[in-house]
């Protein structure tokens, strides 16, 4: 028991460091003067290269299935269309937006699987979307109405790579290599209509393929394994607070009294929801 409580930790270290490097998304997508589909393509593209090196080191054999297939295509989805609704609205809409993810994962499960929602994860996922609204409603803008929905329907593609792990045949690495090498060789000759190749665009873009696609991503799929896909996305839940910190630290932005607020209401909720669940499991 001790041991398995021990993983189970593990597991959700893993899922938060993930967190952290997906939080710089926002950052250096911004520093790149291209369109979104050339940036997802290039970014994609490393990210890939970087998760099969991972899988040869680690001599893992890319598992090839239905699960699989679905949790490529939300791969795909999330990727593709965060960049795109980050280019068309504000980065606070987009990250608010795709985070309704935690909702889709519990309507998912109920329709796909018939896991019926418990109160506490309802509650827990309420208590995250207020904080993320709290943090972001000062700075909100109207945006792009396409943009808003794009950001949308990538919280439902969200989803689903929240849930690539659920089922007998399912791989979350395997999941996140083919998607990941199928939208970087679909979008990555997009590359080649830019015209900026200066070295910042260049480091930025290795930066998103590295740490914020590769590296997140081998993290993710390590931790998933056993975290439960309702508290992965509550402990992702931190990334839209991380994301508007970066900004923070490298342009010295300050971060009103609200978003204090709203901070505290999302790591206080991830915290009491992963106690309450460790003394029911325990």
């Amino acid at each position: 028991m001790q041991q398995s409580k021990q993983v189970q930790w593990s597991s959700v270290v893993c899922v938060f460091l993930a967190s952290v490097c997906f939080s710089t998304g926002g950052l250096f997508i911004k520093l790149v003067p291209w369109s979104p589909l050339a940036i997802n393509g290039a970014r994609n593209l490393i990210g890939a290269a970087v998760i099969g090196i991972y899988l040869l080191i680690t001599r893992h054999k890319i598992v090839f299935s239905r699960q699989v297939f679905i949790g490529a295509l939300s791969m795909i989805g999330v990727t593709t269309l965060f960049t795109i609704a980050n280019k068309m609205t504000t980065a606070a809409n987009a990250i608010v937006l795709q985070f309704t993810a935690p909702v889709f994962v519990i309507l998912l499960m109920a329709l796909i699987y018939g896991v019926k929602p418990k109160k506490l994860d309802i509650a827990a996922c309420a208590a995250v979307m207020l904080g993320v609204i709290l943090f972001f409603i000062d700075g909100i803008q109207a945006g792009n109405l396409t943009g808003n929905f794009i950001a949308l329907v990538s919280g439902v593609c969200y989803a689903g790579v929240f849930m690539m792990n659920t089922g007998e045949r399912a791989d979350a690495i395997s999941s996140s290599f083919l998607g990941q090498l199928i939208a970087g060789i679909l979008f990555t000759p997009l590359c080649f209509r830019e015209t900026d190749f200066s070295m910042p665009t260049i480091l930025a873009i290795l930066a998103l393929g590295v740490i914020q696609v590769g590296g997140a991503y081998i993290l993710f799929s390590a931790g998933i394994k056993n975290t439960p896909p309702v508290t992965a996305s509550l402990i992702t839940g931190m990334e839209p607070i991380m994301n508007p910190l970066w900004v923070a630290i490298f342009y010295k932005e300050t971060i009103t009294g609200l978003a204090v607020a709203g901070s505290v209401i999302v790591v206080g909720s991830i915290l009491l929801y992963n106690v309450i669940m460790a003394k029911t499991d325990g």
